[in-house]
């Protein structure tokens, strides 16, 4: 048994709740990882451990649904700086192929880290790039790394079986046939996924993108994925590129080449998705088929503004990300909340969602595009992941009037104060209380340096 926790004296508790309640001093009493008790005033239950938010304002901990860990290790480049999708894509590639479990475990240290520090309290990550004789290691490096830091991890098995030499982009170290993919991602869900409510670790398939994997590979794992009960998620619609590639090759837009090999449902998100025409859009939220929004990446990689007004609208189910860090270049979700608000206000005017409506979507629309139905909201039967800012702070002055907008009017620079994740402390004081922060930084600035050859 984990215990209880209390945070009392909650100046403001935004709960994103279905009443969408903000509560003035309010309390949140956890018992075992789960909130138990919500309410105003003074609570009258006991607890192992107590924090007084006297001054804080408390929001649902946000939910990250498309990243690249690995990509940590090869950020802010020079030579990729000015590059479009898939020159930058192939011009990585080959620093890519030398991903060992190290870099693994160290780039996801400090991505998640970085998560943590900054509100996340639950991440996607979608990996893809296993080299020759990695096998499972990989995912082992990055589901320790969540588990030394405390955040709750979904992690993919991704995979690429369409190098170079076969009309795609990575290299042939990189890529698998569809057997060893499919035997490799079984494997990865029986040893990894826990579909229990509240659990800390889960698992979907991720093969890479229309343009790096074979539709066999595409259509089987769609099959296993199923079999298996485990979600779908890819790239889609992400460039003008890719739309041409699958016109060549397949002469349909992307949208249908995936659905006419089962990749279409609630059961399966896409990244990035700026380049649905609205029928497609209404196609989505038919079939309740998921998108993961990703603005600062695709505003670096110049890839397009994504329709998210009109998805929300139609009913889409949309979620928030950060995408990889070499496309970013880093992994603050507090971040792509309010560039998310602004790029859509600078393009939709008054038909942009408000800056609650985003808030909503990087918890409550994340969630359900990962199938989780515990995380997104504070209220009673719900994990406990949630994080605290101190509003006492010259640079929030004036700022209290709307905090359910304050992530994104605003903004919010630096740490948080408090980042709880299944009723525990992993970010106290603005500092990860999980690891020793100074070291990790020191063993991973010798990894990159190895790493690139450095």
């Amino acid at each position: 048994m984990q215990g209880t926790l209390l945070v009392k004296h909650i100046a403001q508790l935004v709960t994103c709740d279905e009443e969408d309640r903000i509560l003035q001093d309010a309390y949140v009493f956890v018992q075992d990882g789960v909130i138990a008790e919500i309410g105003q005033g003074e609570p009258a239950a006991e607890a192992d451990e107590v924090l007084d938010a006297s001054g804080m304002a408390m929001y649902p901990g946000l939910i990250n649904t498309h990243h690249h860990l690995y990509q940590t290790f090869s950020r802010n480049l020079p030579q990729v700086q000015n590059l479009e999708l898939f020159p930058w894509l192939k011009a990585l590639y080959e620093i890519w192929k030398g991903l060992d479990e190290e870099a693994a475990y160290y780039s996801a240290l400090t991505g998640l880290g970085e998560l943590l520090k900054t509100g996340c309290t639950t991440c996607l990550d979608h990996h893809y790039v296993f080299p020759k004789g990695t096998g499972l290691g990989i995912l082992d490096a990055q589901f320790a790394a969540a588990d030394a830091l405390g955040i709750r991890f979904h992690a993919t098995r991704g995979s690429m079986d369409l190098s170079v030499k076969d009309g795609g982009l990575p290299p042939d170290s990189v890529v698998q046939t569809v057997d060893e993919i499919l035997a490799d991602s079984e494997a990865a869900v029986q040893k990894f996924h826990d579909s229990s409510r509240y659990s800390m670790h889960q698992m979907a398939l991720a093969p890479c993108s229309p343009f790096s994997v074979t539709g066999d590979l595409l259509r089987e794992s769609a099959k296993l994925a199923r079999t298996l009960k485990v979600r779908l998620h890819t790239h889609l619609a992400e460039t003008k590129d890719e739309e041409q590639y699958t016109l060549e090759r397949f002469h349909m837009r992307p949208l249908a080449y995936m659905e006419s090999l089962g990749w279409i449902g609630e059961d399966v998100w896409f990244a990035h998705g700026i380049h649905f025409t609205d029928e497609e859009l209404d196609r989505l939220a038919k079939t309740k088929t998921g998108v993961a929004h990703c603005p600062i990446s695709n505003m670096k990689l110049s890839s397009g503004i994504a329709k998210v007004p009109q998805m929300l609208k139609k009913g889409v189910p949309v979620g928030l990300a950060v995408d990889g860090s070499a496309s970013n270049d880093g992994s603050n979700l507090m971040e792509e909340l309010r560039v998310a608000y602004l790029l859509h206000r600078l393009n939709a005017s008054q038909k942009a969602p408000s800056g609650y409506d985003l808030l909503k979507v990087a918890t409550v629309g994340s969630a359900s595009l990962l199938g989780r139905s515990d995380l997104g909201r504070i209220a009673p039967d719900m994990a406990a992941d949630f994080f605290l800012i101190d509003l006492k702070r010259l640079e929030l002055v004036g700022t209290q009037f709307d905090l359910a907008s304050l992530l994104c009017t605003v903004g919010f620079q630096g740490s948080v104060d408090y980042t709880i994740v299944n009723g525990k402390i992993v970010v106290k004081e603005g500092r990860l209380a999980g690891i020793d922060e100074q070291a990790v930084v020191e063993q991973a600035n010798r990894c990159v340096k190895r790493y690139l050859g450095q």
